[in-house]
Order: C-alpha cells, then structure tokens, then sequence
C-alpha cells in the first residue's frame, strides 16, 4: 500500500527544517529505522529514521528546500500491503466532482492538491490567476497559481506531474489553507501512464519553442511557467534572475542550479565579447536591473540560530578587547619536529593543537576564564571542564564545535579531536552535543587573511579570542638588531562583568608564554 511519511515531530518549537541531505533514493527498499534523510532545523543537524520496511516511490523535497514538521516527506510502497493503486484510487476518484472524464482518458489516480503553508500565520489567500487549466498536462513544480495573501504575492507549485481535473476556485475567490485548492491524475499513480501523459507532455514544449522564434533564442518566455524545484527558484530569487529567461538542461527542460549559474556568468561576461552593438544592448539591460534591485532572502537554520545568538550576546555582554602579538619561531620547530609522528598514526598537526592546549595550562591558573555568570549577575559558576571551542567554516554554516575535557587529553588527542570535528563539520554531520557547554572559542580568523578583529562572544561563554594570520615581520632583537620575526596578532574579548581588564591580560601574557616556549608546557603537563 502506498503511504506518505509524515514528517514527525523533531524537537520542542521546531516547525520546519531544511533537507540537507537524502540518505535514500526513488527506488530503493528500505527498512524500518533505517536513516532516510540528514535535516537542518535552527537548533541541529537531525537524521529522520524510516517508519516502515518499502520500497521509496517519491521524494517530495530536494536538498536545500525546506520541509513542514507533520506534512509528507516521501511517499513508499509498504511490504506486505497492498497496492496503492487499488485501494486509493476508486477514493480518490469519488471525491473529485467529475472523475469520469479523468479515469476513462489516463486511467491515473485522481487526487486533490492540499494548499500547503504559504507562510506564518497564514490561513486564507485569494486566487489572483490560475496559471493552469482545466485539461493540461503540468509537470511536478510548475507553477499553477499566482495567489495573494495579507503579506505578499505567492506562486504556488505542483507537487506532481498529470492532468489538471478540476479547479475547485475561480479567479478572485478566497482559498482555505490546508483545503483542496484543485484536483489532477496522478501520472506517476497510473496502471497505463506511457501513452497519454507523453503524448501531451509535449504540449508545455510548444510554448518555448514560439518564444524562441520571436525572441531570438531558447529561453521560456512563459513567465511563471519554467520548470524549476524549489530550492532551484529560491536560488533565482538570490541571484534575482527570471526563470524564464533561463534555458533548462534538465529532463523536459527543467532549470538546474548549473543553468542559473551558467547563465549569470553568460550575462556578466556578455557585454565583454565581440558582438553587434543592438546585442550587447540587450544584454547588459537585464545585468543593470540585476545590480540595481533590492533583493530579500529568509534567514534560516544554523545562520538564523547564529544571529540569534550573536544579537543577544552583544546586547547581554559589556566587552571589551585586549589585543597582542605572539613570537611563533619556537612553536614552528616544534611543530617542524612532531608532524612526522603525528602523520605515522594517521593525523595532521596544525598549530591549534598547541593554541588549544596552551588555553587549557593557562585555564587553570584563572578559572575564572572557565565561569558562567546568570542573567541577573548574582551567581558566578566554575566550571571543571575544559571543553575549548574553534569556529569551523562548514557547509551549514559557521560552526563552533568544542573538544571536551581538553585538561585530561595529550596534545596527540586534542590534535585528533579537532581532526575528527572538522572533518565531521564540513560534512555537516557534527552531533548536537558537540556544540554545547563550551568553555572558551577560538575564532581563527587568520586563515582568511585576517589580522586583528574584536570578536563576540559566544554566550554563556565569557571569554573568545581571534587568531590573525601569521607574518614574517622585523622586531628587534635583545642587542637591538633588527630580525625577521614570525608574528601572530591575537584579539582577545572578555565579558567586563566578571573578567577585569588586568586579569585578562595576565591570562593572556600566560598563554603567550606557552606558545613562545612549548618546551614550557612540559613542566606543567600531566
């Protein structure tokens, strides 16, 4: 029998989550908890278990689109049940008004398309246009309807490829969210789908074709009407490109996230060719309106988790920023002569290994790096682990893993531990708990150019440093000759409620102490 899983319930508050990855395709047996899919919600990076054992008919979502907690995810065949097509068509059919026209031409199962969210708080929207009509073929995310809410204007997508039946709204009327807005024969539910869903495929085809011979190329002219996914169209909207005048690579003239890119590069590199001068003209008009127009784009999953947390620690926290450079001679052969034996068993050793462990020694002759303040600044917690954070530029985002109870570890195994988590973090498949009850974060913005920065600190931490990039710099010597010395500038901000500036510096001067001598870490390593 044919089922729909249900997105279920995948964290307090959470209403919706972005499809970061499918762990299935269409086609594949699966069986019951087994990992389907990798989902982004604002707060962490979830795995969806199957509910059943089946066979995967169709995937709803792409990577990237954004699914609704208790809404279809995918649709399967469940083992040992029977077949949709006999159960859900004959009650499907009886509730379209005529579904003798639909079942006797395509023999497909007549559905109706439920109005999905259109967004928060939204019930109701009126039909400004229908973009379809009664008798067409349409194809899976092809625009159907142009609809108007209290907020904005909205374009509402097929979820699946057949004929339209019925549109149950006339132009001006107010459609229900969550309600029938029209109903189709499901050409991917048919017994007999080859003949009438190819023959009158080719009816969208024509429409492109006509466009083509007025306006010089290939592009769809039929505006709305482009064959796009969603996360395809909210790239368009980023990049404020027209859909339709993109041609599409894909089957049946479906634009990829390639097509848009190929396209944007054409338009910018357009007007540099040698081209009759009414050419270029019509080139470069649409690359002005790109440069020009405003453009909004929803802020979503870990960026939007980011922000949040970003706004109210700077709104919390009184920092302030001590700055300082650090002598990296001694730590470069040190680093020089170790890296050989990390590599015989299998790790790579950077220079955070050394800063990590160093933040650590130092730690612990000022613990009060390693607190936690509440809200009301009545209460000061010491913590006793030592669970240092570094900001990963991961494909979700920025990321702020920490390796825990670094007191206790080699420099081996806090060299180990960042390997795996960023390993894991530009995969996007770092744990939720990987990135809670961090101690202190390091933001190594030197691997990006930078030099000094004031960083924010990541709450409820207290204290976070910035690395800038290192520099061959000339310093002078103690007999007042001038060398090359390697620098690194740091950046350190402090939260002022419970961290004054003189023992930050001390804590500082400490740390930078470690790194100038690594020989010095020995004495106090246990």
């Amino acid at each position: 029998m044919m089922k729909d899983f249900i997105l279920p319930d995948i964290g307090e508050g959470i209403i919706e989550c972005e499809i970061v990855e499918w762990l299935v395709k269409e086609g594949d047996h699966i069986v019951e908890d087994q990992a389907v899919a990798d989902v982004m919600t604002d707060k962490a990076l979830v795995q969806i278990p199957a509910m059943y054992s089946g066979v995967v008919q169709k995937l709803y979502y792409e990577k990237g689109d954004i699914a609704k907690v208790h809404e279809p995810l995918f649709s399967m065949n469940v083992d040992g049940e029977a077949s949709s097509q006999q159960v859900e068509t004959p009650v499907e059919a009886a509730s379209v008004s005529q579904p003798a026209e639909a079942a006797p031409a395509t023999n497909d199962a007549v559905v109706d398309f439920i109005l999905p969210d259109i967004g928060e708080g939204i019930v109701e929207c009126e039909l400004v246009e229908w973009l379809v009509e009664e008798g067409q073929v349409i194809e899976e995310d092809q625009a159907v309807a142009d609809v108007m809410t209290d907020k904005a204007l909205v374009q509402i997508p097929a979820k699946y490829s057949g004929k339209v039946v019925k549109l149950y709204y006339a132009k001006g009327d107010i459609a229900k969210v969550h309600t029938p807005l029209f109903s189709i024969a499901r050409s991917d539910l048919a017994a007999g789908e080859v003949a009438a869903p190819v023959a009158t495929a080719e009816a969208p085809k024509a429409e492109p074709t006509k466009s083509a011979a007025t306006g010089g190329d290939n592009a769809i002219k039929s505006s709305g009407k482009a064959l796009a996914s969603p996360a395809v169209r909210r790239v368009a909207r980023e990049m404020n490109i027209d859909l339709s005048q993109v041609v599409g690579s894909g089957k049946k003239g479906r634009v990829l996230k390639e097509d848009l890119l190929n396209f944007n590069n054409a338009a910018s590199s357009q007007p540099v060719a040698s081209a009759p001068a009414k050419t270029e003209q019509a080139v470069s008009a649409p690359a002005a309106t790109i440069s020009k127009e405003d453009k909004t784009v929803p802020i979503r999953g870990i960026q939007a988790a980011m922000a949040r947390q970003m706004q109210d620690s700077v709104s919390t926290i009184p920092h302030f920023t001590v700055s300082d450079e650090i002598e990296m001679d001694a730590l470069i052969a040190a680093r020089k002569m170790l890296k050989p034996e990390f590599e015989k068993l299998g790790v790579k050793l950077s220079f955070m290994p050394f800063i990590i462990k160093a933040l650590s020694l130092a730690m612990t002759q000022f613990p009060v790096i390693n607190s936690r303040v509440n809200d009301d600044c009545s209460e000061l917690t010491y913590l006793g682990a030592h669970n240092i954070g570094m900001a990963i530029d991961s494909k979700l985002g920025l990321l702020v893993p920490n390796i825990k109870n670094v007191e206790s570890l080699s420099l081996f195994e806090v060299a180990k531990r960042a390997q795996e988590l960023v390993e894991l973090g530009r995969e996007g498949r770092l744990a939720s708990t990987d990135l809670k009850g961090g101690s202190v974060s390091i933001s190594n913005i030197g691997t990006l150019g930078g030099t000094t920065a004031t960083p924010v600190i990541n709450k409820p931490e207290v204290a976070i440093v910035a690395l800038g990039k290192m520099q061959k710099l000339p310093r002078f010597d103690e007999n007042d000759q001038v060398k090359a010395v390697n620098i690194m500038h740091i950046s350190w901000s402090g939260d002022h409620r419970v961290i004054d500036g003189a023992t930050m510096v001390r804590f500082s001067n400490l740390w930078k102490s470690y790194l100038e001598n690594p020989l010095k870490m020995l004495t106090e390593l246990r």
